[in-house]
């Protein structure tokens, strides 16, 4: 049987019968994530059809809310916790140790918390202004489209405090190695929506 059956980071033939076995539970999540990818993309269609003068109903736009430094920065913030996490994923790989990996773990959820933060601050001044979601038709696909990736972070956020748990209480047994393997996927697909919505929503939004 081939050892590279899923795409993306395997564990490889020196970590045993763990190889074989998040082969399906890694390529399930895969099936998962395509369709969450399809939730992604009814918002982002929505959100492009609500990109008129009609549906900001004469309320605040892009020029008046968006904080071209403050998204930069969550983009920085998000792209390097896709290096940590990646790190991670090698530290498991090469059998670095459960410090290692923890650590990269804590750095990923600092770099995620952080991107959280920014996202708020952006969301609570937006308010302030008087930009909530039911002022205008594009304000309501706004913060659909920008929450639902926000709530996803924050899942994920919950999803690294329970492996390093885990991880402390158990070491790295099979079970959580498929974990951390999943857990990389989905951190890494929430990286490839935001520069979607960055690109989309906020670039597009100030051109």
């Amino acid at each position: 049987m081939s050892q590279n059956l899923h795409p993306g980071l395997n564990l490889g033939a020196s970590h045993g019968d763990a190889h074989q076995q998040s082969e399906l539970s890694v390529f399930g999540f895969w099936v998962f994530l395509m369709s969450d990818l399809i939730t992604f993309g009814v918002l982002f269609a929505t959100y492009a059809a609500s990109s008129t003068p009609i549906a900001m109903a004469g309320g605040p736009g892009p020029a008046a809310l968006f904080d071209l430094t403050s998204t930069g920065m969550q983009t920085a913030f998000l792209l390097a916790s896709s290096l940590t996490c990646g790190m991670a994923s090698l530290a498991l790989k090469y059998r670095e140790g459960p410090r290692r990996i923890a650590l990269w773990l804590a750095v990923t959820a600092l770099l995620g918390a952080g991107f959280l933060a920014l996202e708020l601050r952006d969301f609570a001044d937006m308010i302030a202004k008087g930009a909530t979601p039911m002022r205008s038709g594009w304000l309501s696909s706004l913060y659909a489209l920008v929450g639902l990736h926000g709530l996803h972070i924050t899942a994920g956020l919950v999803w690294i405090v329970v492996l390093l748990l885990l991880i402390w209480r158990r070491g790295v047994t099979d079970l959580i190695k498929t974990r951390l393997l999943i857990f990389a996927l989905y951190w890494h697909f929430l990286d490839l929506v935001w520069i979607g919505i960055f690109s989309v929503v906020f670039l597009r939004g100030l051109a």
